[in-house]
Protein backbone atom coordinates (compact mmCIF):
# COMPACT_ATOMS: atom_id res chain seq x y z
CA UNK A 1 0.00 0.00 0.00
CA UNK A 2 1.54 3.70 -1.05
CA UNK A 3 0.08 6.72 -0.11
CA UNK A 4 1.30 10.00 -1.65
CA UNK A 5 0.33 13.25 -0.24
CA UNK A 6 0.71 16.37 -2.10
CA UNK A 7 -0.36 19.96 -2.18
CA UNK A 8 1.65 21.52 1.18
CA UNK A 9 3.36 24.98 1.30
CA UNK A 10 3.40 28.09 2.25
CA UNK A 11 0.61 30.72 3.15
CA UNK A 12 -0.68 33.70 5.10
CA UNK A 13 -3.18 33.38 8.45
CA UNK A 14 -6.70 33.33 6.46
CA UNK A 15 -5.30 31.86 3.35
CA UNK A 16 -6.53 28.46 1.71
CA UNK A 17 -4.60 25.39 0.99
CA UNK A 18 -5.61 21.56 -0.79
CA UNK A 19 -3.66 18.90 0.22
CA UNK A 20 -4.07 15.50 -2.06
CA UNK A 21 -3.58 12.29 -0.62
CA UNK A 22 -3.12 9.29 -3.67
CA UNK A 23 -3.73 5.61 -2.70
CA UNK A 24 -2.67 2.07 -3.89
CA UNK A 25 -5.41 -0.16 -4.65
CA UNK A 26 -6.51 -1.92 -1.42
CA UNK A 27 -8.14 -5.49 -1.02
CA UNK A 28 -11.38 -4.26 -0.13
CA UNK A 29 -12.73 -0.63 -1.08
CA UNK A 30 -14.79 0.80 2.60
CA UNK A 31 -11.96 1.72 5.07
CA UNK A 32 -11.03 5.17 7.26
CA UNK A 33 -8.87 7.22 5.52
CA UNK A 34 -7.19 10.14 7.13
CA UNK A 35 -5.28 13.00 7.64
CA UNK A 36 -3.01 13.61 10.40
CA UNK A 37 -0.68 16.22 11.30
CA UNK A 38 2.49 16.75 13.94
CA UNK A 39 4.06 20.34 14.52
CA UNK A 40 7.57 19.80 15.96
CA UNK A 41 8.07 19.50 19.62
CA UNK A 42 4.10 17.73 19.70
CA UNK A 43 2.55 14.09 19.34
CA UNK A 44 0.51 13.31 15.79
CA UNK A 45 -2.98 14.07 16.00
CA UNK A 46 -5.66 12.94 14.17
CA UNK A 47 -7.53 16.47 12.00
CA UNK A 48 -10.07 14.94 9.33
CA UNK A 49 -10.78 11.24 8.40
CA UNK A 50 -13.29 9.68 5.90
CA UNK A 51 -14.62 6.44 5.50
CA UNK A 52 -14.72 5.47 2.41
CA UNK A 53 -17.73 3.06 2.13
CA UNK A 54 -20.17 5.65 2.93
CA UNK A 55 -18.31 8.93 3.62
CA UNK A 56 -18.72 9.89 7.33
CA UNK A 57 -16.51 12.56 8.51
CA UNK A 58 -14.87 13.16 11.37
CA UNK A 59 -12.54 16.56 12.46
CA UNK A 60 -10.90 17.47 15.73
CA UNK A 61 -12.45 20.39 17.08
CA UNK A 62 -9.78 22.29 16.43
CA UNK A 63 -10.73 22.55 12.46
CA UNK A 64 -14.24 21.84 12.24
CA UNK A 65 -15.96 24.66 9.97
CA UNK A 66 -12.71 25.09 8.51
CA UNK A 67 -11.16 21.84 6.68
CA UNK A 68 -13.46 19.47 4.66
CA UNK A 69 -12.13 16.11 3.70
CA UNK A 70 -13.71 14.20 0.60
CA UNK A 71 -13.02 11.36 -0.92
CA UNK A 72 -13.07 9.87 -5.38
CA UNK A 73 -12.87 5.69 -5.02
CA UNK A 74 -13.01 6.17 -8.55
CA UNK A 75 -9.42 8.51 -8.79
CA UNK A 76 -8.61 6.80 -5.73
CA UNK A 77 -7.53 10.12 -4.15
CA UNK A 78 -8.62 11.45 -0.51
CA UNK A 79 -8.25 15.45 -0.42
CA UNK A 80 -8.08 17.98 2.60
CA UNK A 81 -9.73 21.67 1.77
CA UNK A 82 -7.81 23.59 4.20
CA UNK A 83 -9.96 27.37 4.84
CA UNK A 84 -8.84 30.24 7.14
CA UNK A 85 -6.03 28.43 8.22
CA UNK A 86 -3.97 29.98 11.48
CA UNK A 87 -0.72 29.55 12.52
CA UNK A 88 -1.19 27.01 14.76
CA UNK A 89 -1.88 24.89 11.89
CA UNK A 90 1.61 24.55 11.00
CA UNK A 91 2.88 21.06 11.01
CA UNK A 92 3.98 17.87 8.19
CA UNK A 93 0.34 16.72 7.32
CA UNK A 94 0.37 13.05 7.15
CA UNK A 95 -2.27 11.00 5.11
CA UNK A 96 -3.20 7.26 6.41
CA UNK A 97 -4.95 4.33 5.95
CA UNK A 98 -6.97 1.85 8.10
CA UNK A 99 -5.96 -1.52 7.18
CA UNK A 100 -9.00 -3.13 8.68
CA UNK A 101 -12.78 -2.93 7.06
CA UNK A 102 -15.71 -1.13 9.64
CA UNK A 103 -16.48 1.37 11.21
CA UNK A 104 -14.79 2.17 14.93
CA UNK A 105 -15.91 4.68 17.39
CA UNK A 106 -12.54 6.52 17.65
CA UNK A 107 -11.29 7.33 13.87
CA UNK A 108 -9.22 9.63 14.49
CA UNK A 109 -6.84 8.41 16.86
CA UNK A 110 -3.48 7.49 15.02
CA UNK A 111 -3.10 4.22 16.76
CA UNK A 112 -6.05 2.84 14.27
CA UNK A 113 -3.86 3.37 10.76
CA UNK A 114 -1.59 1.19 9.58
CA UNK A 115 -0.27 2.74 6.35
CA UNK A 116 0.95 6.32 6.11
CA UNK A 117 2.33 8.54 3.74
CA UNK A 118 5.86 10.39 3.77
CA UNK A 119 4.05 13.90 4.74
CA UNK A 120 3.70 17.13 3.56
CA UNK A 121 4.38 20.06 4.90
CA UNK A 122 1.88 23.05 5.62
CA UNK A 123 3.89 26.76 7.06
CA UNK A 124 1.21 29.44 7.71
CA UNK A 125 2.52 32.70 9.44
Amino acid sequence: VQLVESGGGSVQAGGSLRLSCSYSTFTYSSRYMGWFRQAPGKEREGVATIYTGGGATDYADSVKGRFTIDRDNSKQTVTLQMNNLKPEDTAMYYCAAREKMGMIPTPLEVREYDHWGQGTQVTVS
